[in-house]
């Protein structure tokens, strides 16, 4: 008899504690997506029918694109039907080992060396070194001006065009108070490329609205 008590209490503990961990689970699914729906979606934009995600920090090489944090990619494994997939994550590679410093060199040489008009100021750390997780998608502003004139020279957009991007594709502090002003790498490099509005856009509207407001201020004779 006594048995049959607690397998009968276990079984309605059992119930009760699936009952309220799926009713907690569609609560606040359902309480994201109806509040933060594009969040909640994995935050994914489209552009020209691809999808992007800009949570997930990708690498960018290119000498026209803004180049975000290293990631370590790993394309040794392959899907079903033999399409190589991008894996990626954190080095874990312990700062005291020579293996850790030739790497950062290596990055440090590489950016300095795409950078010769900022060749006496120092690197910022964020543009040599690893985040955390290994795919942050976002740089700091002082990474993202660094290579303003880089992508000032490879690109058709001036330097003020640049720095106007960039700043359209910064995003301050959550809430005003947690963590500090970011970059969005992958929205920067859409906007260089013509797929989302960039700098040379907004010059243009105010170029335009200067132009309407002188003519508009000019007395008719």
């Amino acid at each position: 008899m006594h048995i049959l008590t607690i397998l009968r209490r276990s079984v309605v503990f059992l119930a009760l504690l699936t009952i309220l961990t799926c009713t907690y689970t569609v609560i606040v699914t359902a309480a994201g997506k109806a509040m933060f729906p594009f969040q909640a979606g994995g935050s994914i934009i489209t552009v020209n029918g691809k999808t992007y995600s800009t949570l997930q920090g990708q690498p960018f090489n290119a000498p026209r694109h803004l180049w975000g944090r290293p990631v370590s990619v790993d394309v040794s494994t392959y899907s079903a039907n033999g399409k190589p997939l991008l894996y990626a994550g954190p080095s874990n590679k312990s700062p005291a080992t020579s293996e850790y410093a030739e790497n950062l060199q290596t990055r440090l040489d590489h950016v300095r060396n795409a950078h010769p008009e900022k060749v006496s100021m120092p690197v910022p750390v964020d543009l040599v070194t690893e985040s955390a997780s290994g795919l942050d998608p976002h740089i700091s502003p002082a990474a993202a001006e660094y290579q303003a004139e880089r992508l000032a020279r490879t690109t058709d957009f001036t330097l003020d065009e640049v720095h106007r991007t960039i700043v359209m594709y910064t995003e301050g502090r959550t809430l005003g108070l947690l963590g500090e002003p970011r970059v969005n790498v992958l929205k920067v490099n859409l906007a260089l490329d013509g797929l989302l509005p960039n700098g040379r856009a907004a010059s243009n509207d105010s170029d335009t609205s200067s132009q309407t407001g002188a003519r508009a201020t000019t007395p008719v004779r």
